[in-house]
């Protein structure tokens, strides 16, 4: 009896050092993304020529708003395309986005995946024509001054930069928590980072680059899910610094319930779980033999629970702590407690402390049911094409409502 109450509690130590570390990791950035990104004064005043590439799947319901706002960017018409990559769209949907004055690529891909849509743009693009490429999902809005913001933001010699995306629609439960959890990850994983000198991480939308650079980089990227891992992943490897943009706005659909929150969730647990044991190793060898910090701190996080599971997690071992533990533990499992849920209260912006995020959190524990069978159904889902269909359109958008 005796030994397996010691046995216990091993486990349990082991189990708090990688959980109650997981909360502290989260906490730190949090921290310190309570703390504003200063922004300076570009550094020359070149009006750059931008490739918006917008690779879509089926997305006939809301492409249309997407190219018209797209046109609408405070900036020099000349000195940027909209380049709509429109695969498997309905033939009525093709003819009525050739009138509009964009680029439009007509395919059907025998295997659908990002990464072979914007390679093919790369490659039917004309060389030498353009500075920056921006990439957005076939649902993102760019605010008016979106790409008036990059140029100046490239007067700085970044290759890669990440912009602010934020919601476009509130209008269930989940909606919030997908909206809320984003502004978190925005707040930890790219503000948070960057006030300590680390990279941002990257979305997969609402994200540019230096156009050669990034042709070059994709040239042989093909993967069907966690494309922008591969990307991260590679830059960070390679010693390249990510830049996170935090004024520079663009709004994406939030999923609206449990079915797609749990297929989406899923698809990236298996794109986490597949880049872990792929680059874990190397990332320790980067670490002490180059002092690749980035490349390390990314791999890392690849060994973190989501953080509505580990959340859970926490409070539940907590709770149940309290009765049927050591003093020790019990101290332990409480200040865990308290890192993850301070760092998400730290990160959460203010705008969500409302009736409206409050009536949302009842539908947590519904989301931590499935994000548990998501990682009972984790195998080979990042092998496999799994779209998120869009059809929510949005209304203008206002500085308030960021």
């Amino acid at each position: 009896m005796n030994l397996l109450y010691d046995i216990g509690i091993y486990v349990q130590i082991v189990l708090l050092l990688y959980l109650g570390g997981s909360a502290f990791y989260l906490f730190v950035f949090a921290l310190f993304s309570v703390f504003p990104l200063k922004t300076n004064p570009p550094v020359d005043f070149k009006k750059r020529r931008f490739a918006v590439l917008i690779p879509g799947y089926m997305e006939d319901e809301v492409i249309f708003e997407v190219v018209e706002h797209a046109l609408q960017q405070n900036y020099p018409k000349e000195n940027y395309d909209v380049v709509v990559i429109a695969d498997k769209f309905q033939p009525d949907t093709i003819e009525r986005l050739s009138r509009y004055p964009i680029i439009l690529y007509n395919e059907n891909f025998a295997i659908s995946t990002k990464t072979r849509a914007l390679n093919y743009a790369l490659r039917a693009l004309p060389e030498n024509q353009y500075d920056i490429a921006v990439i957005l999902d076939a649902d993102n809005l760019m605010e008016k001054d979106f790409l008036a913001k990059l140029n100046d933001a490239f007067s700085y010699p970044f290759q890669a930069i990440q912009a602010h995306r934020i919601a476009k629609n509130l209008n269930t439960n989940f909606a919030v928590l997908d909206a809320v959890s984003e502004e978190i990850n925005n707040n930890i994983f790219r503000k948070g980072h960057r006030k300590m000198g680390l990279s941002s991480a990257l979305i997969g939308s609402a994200m540019a680059f230096r156009y050669q650079f990034f042709k070059t980089l994709m040239e042989d990227v093909e993967v069907v899910g966690g494309f922008d891992k591969e990307l991260e992943l590679r830059l960070l490897y390679n010693k390249h610094l990510i830049h996170y943009l935090d004024d520079a706005y663009v709004l994406d659909e939030k999923v609206q319930n449990v079915k797609v929150f749990t297929r989406q969730r899923r698809r990236w647990l298996s794109a986490q779980f597949h880049y872990f044991g792929k680059h874990f190793y190397p990332a320790i060898t980067a670490l002490f033999l180059n002092g690749n910090i980035d490349y390390f701190n990314k791999a890392f996080q690849y060994v973190q629970l989501p953080r509505i599971l580990l959340l859970g997690l926490l409070v539940i071992i907590s709770i149940i702590s309290v009765f049927f533990n050591t003093l020790f533990l019990r101290l332990g499992w409480l200040v865990a407690s308290f890192f993850i849920i301070s760092a998400l209260l730290l990160a959460t912006p203010r705008k969500f402390y409302n009736l409206n995020t409050l009536k949302a959190l009842t539908a947590l524990p519904l989301g931590f049911s499935y994000m548990i069978l998501s990682l009972l159904r984790i195998r080979g889902a990042n092998k496999q094409f799994i779209h998120t269909k869009h059809t929510y359109n949005a209304f203008q958008i206002k500085k308030k409502d960021r």
